[in-house]
């Protein structure tokens, strides 16, 4: 099996099914997505996990992880395998302590949440993303300065929200990653 290393770029509602939402993944050396259609709980769980906010006691997937830790088990890699009928299933790719590899079948949405915890890679089997990823078109680059951070420095925090909304619109997720770590960093140097 050929795997492609994906990294999360948007968690947004579904609009094709209520209730739900959708996790876009996008292939590391390229421009396709994948859209996996996941719960809210696993949303949230994800979204938690992404912006490493500690609930006051552990969601279900911190205690999946403690307990695996707790048994010198390590998540190495979570491989999304196979798509059937419309599901996509995946896989988690673990170590024991002596160095053994075992996998466990996963649903995609609680591996994928799993896998920012450990922070691991996430991986789809290429045939996958041949059949259900969805290529874009690069986006002309905008032009910058040669200093990003320095042009964000002299911007007030009100635009910085209007850029930011405004980055989210076009997909351009390292500008708005940019944009939210000076956020950030205005918010700690208070």
């Amino acid at each position: 099996m050929f795997k492609i290393e994906m990294h999360i770029v948007a968690i947004a509602n579904s609009e094709s099914q209520p209730n739900s939402f959708v996790v876009v993944l996008k292939e590391e050396d390229g421009t396709r997505r994948l859209p996996v259609v996941i719960g809210g709980f696993e949303a949230q769980a994800i979204a938690i996990a992404i912006e490493s906010i500690q609930p006051n006691r552990p969601l279900t997937h911190d205690l999946f992880k403690n307990a695996l830790v707790a048994l010198s088990v390590q998540l190495q890699e979570v491989i999304i395998s196979e798509l059937k009928e419309g599901v996509f299933y995946a896989m988690l790719v673990c170590a024991k302590a002596n160095g053994e590899i075992f996998e466990l079948d996963a649903r995609t949405s609680d591996a994928i949440a799993l896998a920012v915890r450990f922070g691991c890679p996430i991986y789809a089997n290429a045939a996958i993303l041949d059949e259900a990823g969805i290529a874009l078109e690069e986006a002309p680059v905008t032009p910058r300065l040669s200093n990003p951070e320095a042009s964000l420095d002299s911007v007030n925090s009100d635009k910085l929200l209007e850029m930011l909304e405004d980055a989210l619109g076009k997909e351009e997720y390292e500008r708005a990653a940019e944009i939210r770590d000076e956020l950030k960093r205005r918010t700690h140097d208070k």
